[in-house]
């Protein structure tokens, strides 16, 4: 790997303790010692095109995705040793056929079942979609190591730990629109962009399972725009707001999940610890928008994450509908609210590729 202070080339040997043995300044992160082969100048360079050169601000959550993304894409399924059981099949039938022992060719046969075996589930997409390393341990194995070395997180990235929905003040005018957003870090990333005051909107969590307290938390007017993952949880929550506020415009501020699995760039992920319950997806059978292959499908635990669109495209329809909603656009809240707003990852308004923003 390459020292991030000195940018020498250093051997294993050379960096024992992560720390360079040149210039003896110790780094956070080594490729080596952690599942998503991390470096700093990787971090560095990764959080540097998130943040748009530092134009904006990006969290923990974006950052992960950010970097966990090729390897979601690919997989992680490991043949393992499949080469060498193929090596040994072989090897025991020449010693099958020419010492006459008959037991080899069971041996041989075994061998070879495991190898190929291995080998074409890996060909299938054996362990696509699987994050090495998961969301929830992302800030252990990665950011306190960062922070133990340089005192802060890396350069753009804010915290979205704690409470990152803000609280309006109690002599604050009524807000224009109600922003719900499950999500802690796009919540927390949206307030540091400062996207609630530009607006005057309240933005209020919205926990998983949307129950009476949340109605009651939201201001009575305006509209209520929902952003959520594109999942079977995020489209139950769209569901259930509208059922409980009939007459106030709903809008679902996307991911829509259709629009999402058509582009050939969107990488979705399985979350084996939130795959959707039975009586949920009885709930999205029965609404009949979705096709048998989708319901399938979201009942494996897949998903597009908010934390995966690229932060300036989010940023920026966030910020358009937000406007509009404050603004009191009647017309444009309806066709937000039979169309949804989000194509995400088209091209981005100045014809480039939002996946580059992450890259």
């Amino acid at each position: 790997m390459t020292c991030p202070h000195c940018e020498r080339n250093l051997l294993r040997k050379e960096r024992t303790g992560n720390i360079c043995s040149h210039c003896r300044r110790a780094y956070a992160l080594d490729p080596k010692t952690n599942s998503l082969r991390l470096n700093d100048l990787r971090v560095r360079r990764i959080a540097t095109g998130l943040t748009d050169d530092g134009r904006i601000h990006v969290t923990p959550g974006q950052l992960w995705y950010a970097l966990s993304r090729k390897r979601i894409r690919d997989g992680d399924y490991d043949p393992g040793c499949a080469g060498g059981a193929i090596v040994f099949a072989v090897i025991s039938a020449f010693v099958a056929g020419f010492g006459g022992l008959p037991f080899w060719w069971y041996v041989s046969g075994v061998l070879l079942a495991i190898g190929f075996g291995n080998l074409i589930a890996h060909a299938m997409g054996a362990g696509r979609g699987r994050a090495p390393l998961p969301r929830s341990l992302f800030r252990d194995a990665a950011l306190v190591p960062w922070v133990r070395v340089y005192g802060t997180l890396p350069p753009g990235v804010v915290d979205d730990i704690g409470d990152p929905w803000p609280q309006r003040p109690a002599d604050a005018p009524p807000p224009n629109a109600v922003l719900v957003c499950p999500d802690p870090s796009i919540a927390a990333f949206l307030t540091a962009d400062g996207l609630p005051e530009r607006h005057g909107i309240a933005m209020v969590e919205g926990p998983e399972h949307v129950r009476s307290p949340l109605l009651s938390a939201l201001p009575p007017r305006g509209p209520v725009l929902v952003l959520h993952d594109a999942d079977a949880r995020g489209e139950l929550l769209v569901q259930h707001l509208r059922a409980n506020l009939p007459g106030r415009p709903v809008v679902d501020a996307g991911l829509s999940l259709r629009t999402v699995r058509a582009q050939p760039k969107a990488v979705a992920y399985r979350d084996p610890l939130h795959k959707p319950s039975p009586e949920e997806m009885r709930q999205l059978g029965a609404l009949g928008t979705f096709t048998p292959e989708e319901l399938k499908w979201l009942a494996r635990g897949w998903r597009f994450p908010l934390v995966g669109v690229p932060p300036v495209k989010l940023l920026a329809v966030v910020d358009r509908l937000a406007g509009q909603a404050a603004r009191g656009g009647d017309a444009e809240r309806r066709r937000a609210t039979e169309v949804g707003f989000m194509t995400w990852p088209g091209a981005a308004p100045d014809g480039t590729d939002p996946e580059d923003a992450s890259r």
